[in-house]
């Protein structure tokens, strides 16, 4: 059925304390809860930060703030906010519809037990809002809005609810209660005359009735059968034997039937209709209750009470699989669960492999070029908190599975990552423009083990990359909105590479790092002279060349102080591959230089090379402009 909520607008939220933590042994239903509401999820939305609310305590859209952790929240490329698609699938399989109802409905009539009216109004209010077909949550409010005094708004409750359930009598004996505390005894009659007319049996509508007519200024029963007749044609429905309903029994005839056996349907109306204590306003004096109807009203109780404790005590363990926690792209349980805004989850490192060739939603296409661009992916901390209670072995393992993962990618000699581009030289910075998917995964996962470094090589013909390379280490990441990133690495250690290996579409090897020859005595010194004199040759290098070598230092900023002891680093002095990173030299010539151990043997030709450029005619032999450096 469809119908909309009543007319008066609900009163401003009431902000609600946020769930309590859950330990590891707490596997109940009770972990389903919204922080916000403390309501079961309804139509759960997982924002930003990694929280799940129920979409009406969101609102229309979704606040600037987490109401949870404050923290700043945003829509990222979808309209409205989506309702996150495994969390509801947990709800469905976990709580049937009419246990959620129930549980909402005890809830709220024991908060009106308790005092707590306000509190009982918001979470009915809630309720109708997130369920607005339940009849049962629409009578709650209207009990509240009576305790409230708040009549008129109570009636037009019970009014839809009678639209709803023509046939039910419920509605109509209630909305006769509500009446009568209006003062309109003959509309409560009619009302009750119609309950009757549904549920003969009904005796808490006869007893209602003969209080009404025993007074010496009730209203006559054929006025109140006139009045139905002219003004509530729509209320009376049909009547079962063609004629005008049962009219009330006198006071002998009512006892003499209040031990008569009802039939089933009197039954049910009964254990519904001793639900009307809560009717009456606060502290209104009440007839004395038959032993029948305390009897039904604790039946009615009780099984309140045990639909709301079996619906929060059942243990999610019990009604859940690993099936229903696994990632749709790895097929394996969810390791750091990530919501998109368009409501899927997925592993984080799945999302990100798959974000790495298209913007889009694995699943249903959705763009998520906001989402990419703001480069936030918050884990879903209600999906972490139900495999931690329900699955604690599974993700133990899938735990230990990534930190051996880990511990393999962080190893510095064995299957290091490797990225074939170009030259690069210890000490000297060498920015990179990464857009590969094969590299975004490299770079970040060089991110994630905490090592911040992989391997460069240039490419050789005949094999996928060069027999030696140097190791950088990254010192600043600039992500782009597309996925691109701009990454500024700097050399550390030269290497030689052992064996060539793949993973995950980039190349990897195993290693072992290069070391400069160590020398003493004579050798020093004459090493000292020779370090002395090629230092100067590079200093005459950079104060007097063509136009074309002054723009290249521009670029690379000036020549390096030399060291005061030479032999300090493995791998020499940097100004050495400095100089080598500016010169107009073949990349072979540059691996060259690169791969000796012998700081004589490289200050021998850089010595050579310099002499032989100094000698050149500046005006007739320019030096070639270097292209840009590592776009990959």
């Amino acid at each position: 059925m469809s119908r909309g909520p009543p007319s008066p607008s609900p009163p401003p939220r009431v902000e609600s304390p946020a769930r309590q933590p859950l330990g590891p042994g707490s596997g109940g239903l009770d972990m389903l809860r919204c922080p916000s509401c403390l309501l079961l999820l309804w139509e759960p939305v997982t924002v930003s930060c990694g929280h799940s609310f129920c979409k009406p305590c969101l609102g229309g859209t979704v606040p600037s703030r987490c109401p949870l952790c404050q923290e700043r929240l945003k829509l990222l490329g979808v309209g409205a906010a989506r309702c996150n698609v495994v969390l509801c699938g947990l709800l469905e399989k976990c709580v049937e519809p009419e246990s959620r109802l129930a549980w909402l409905a005890a809830r709220i009539r024991d908060r009106l037990t308790r005092g707590d009216v306000q509190e009982a109004l918001r979470m009915a209010q809630k309720g109708v809002e997130q369920a607005p077909d339940a009849s049962s949550l629409w009578l709650c409010q209207a009990e509240v809005f009576v305790a409230l005094g708040q009549h008129p708004r109570a009636l037009e409750d019970l009014d839809a609810v009678c639209r709803a359930e023509p046939g039910e009598h419920e509605g109509f004996f209630r909305k006769g209660k509500v009446l009568l505390e209006m003062g309109q005894r003959a509309e409560a009659l009619l009302a009750w005359e119609h309950c009757l007319t549904l549920s003969p049996h009904f005796h808490p509508a006869r007893r209602e009735m003969e209080k009404v007519l025993m007074r010496d200024d009730a209203p006559q029963p054929c006025t109140a059968a006139v009045r139905r007749g002219d003004g509530h044609q729509g209320l009376t429905g049909p009547q079962s034997d063609g004629g005008s309903p049962a009219l009330p029994l006198s006071p002998t005839q009512a006892q003499d039937q209040e031990g008569e056996p009802a039939d089933s349907g009197g039954d049910a109306g009964s254990e519904h209709g001793q639900e009307t204590a809560t009717l009456s306003q606060p502290g209104q004096q009440q007839e004395p209750e038959t032993l029948a109807e305390r009897q039904g009203q604790q039946l009615v109780d009780n099984e309140e009470e045990t639909a709301a404790a079996n619906c929060t005590q059942t243990c999610l363990g019990d009604l859940l699989s690993i099936s229903d926690l696994e990632c749709s792209l790895c097929i394996r349980m969810f390791f750091e669960p990530v919501t998109t805004p368009c409501g899927h989850t997925f592993c984080k490192e799945c999302l990100e492999r798959c974000l790495d060739h298209r913007p889009n939603c694995p699943l249903c296409k959705q763009s998520l070029r906001e989402y990419l661009k703001a480069g936030s992916y918050n884990p879903t901390v209600l999906l972490q908190d139900i495999m931690l209670a329900t699955f604690p072995a599974q993700l133990a393992e899938r735990r230990e599975l990534h930190r051996a993962e880990m511990e393999e990618l962080s190893n510095l000699t064995k299957n290091i990552p490797i990225f074939v581009c170009t030259m690069s030289f210890p000490g000297i910075a060498c920015p990179l423009h990464v857009f590969e998917p094969r590299y975004r995964l490299m770079i970040r996962r060089c991110q994630e083990t905490g090592t911040r470094r992989f391997g460069m090589c240039i490419y050789e013909n005949g094999k996928s990359f060069a027999d030696y390379g140097c190791m950088l280490e990254i010192r600043q990441i600039e992500v782009l909105a597309d996925g691109r990133s701009l990454v500024d690495t700097i050399g550390r250690r030269r290497f030689r590479v052992l064996r060539r290996g793949h993973r995950d579409g980039y190349n990897t090897a195993d290693i072992e790092y290069l070391e400069d020859k160590k020398v003493a005595g004579e050798e020093l010194q004459e090493l000292q002279c020779l370090h002395e004199s090629t230092y100067r040759l590079a200093q005459r290098f950079c104060e007097h060349g063509d136009l074309a070598s002054r723009h290249v230092l521009m670029q690379h900023g000036p020549l390096p102080e030399k060291e005061e002891d030479i032999q300090a680093s493995a791998d020499g002095p940097m100004w050495c591959w400095w100089l080598i990173s500016i010169l107009p030299l073949d990349p072979s010539y540059q691996l060259n230089l690169f791969s000796t151990t012998s700081l004589r043997a490289r200050l021998t030709q850089l010595q050579r090379i310099l002499a032989a450029l100094l000698q050149q005619p500046p005006a007739g032999h320019p030096l070639p402009e270097r292209s840009p450096r590592g776009r990959v």
